[in-house]
């Protein structure tokens, strides 16, 4: 009996799980996700990713940001040329397609933070002020994780199980 109580707990929290999660909305955008990880002390950047979706009939676009701890805030891509990693600002911004989600996330789209003027440190929440085209400006928290930080783990059954097994 106690194994279908437990079954069931488990069920519905994995079920709950995506309503847990940070959202922000602006216009007909939905923001989850945000993350960033912590930097050493003196660096001059820090990065951020995060996943966007599109719930309009009209494309938008991610033009950059803000920061009060940074002197600027760009969106940018990492991609393989020949085998070599390139970066490059997207001067014009990152579409967001009708109806669509982008994922920034280590090795693609992201958000170089430039100029810091303090460190990023694991723990704190970190707010950017993102700027659309058409939902305009939107303040987003970033949770800051460790430096060699992965991203948010996804939770699922999996994940629930092996902490069910810990007990």
């Amino acid at each position: 009996m106690r194994s279908i109580f437990a079954a069931a707990a488990l069920i519905s929290i994995c079920l709950a799980a995506p309503a847990l999660a940070q959202e922000t909305k602006a216009g007909d955008l939905v923001i989850s996700q945000p993350w960033s990880r912590a930097t050493p002390k003196g660096a001059p950047v820090g990065g951020g990713w995060l996943v966007i979706h599109n719930n309009g009939s009209t494309p938008d676009t991610l033009l950059g940001g803000a920061a009060d701890f940074a002197k600027d805030v760009q969106v940018h891509e990492m991609s393989m040329d020949n085998g070599v990693m390139k970066m490059r600002q997207l001067e014009k911004g990152l579409v967001i397609p009708a109806g669509g989600t982008v994922e920034l996330k280590p090795g693609g789209y992201h958000l170089m933070i430039l100029g810091l003027k303090r460190p990023l440190t694991q723990g704190e929440t970190a707010r950017i002020d993102l700027n659309f085209e058409h939902a305009g400006k939107t303040p987003v928290d970033f949770k800051v994780g460790g430096i060699g930080d992965k991203g948010p783990a996804p939770m699922g059954a999996a994940g629930m199980m092996k902490m069910d097994d810990k007990k």
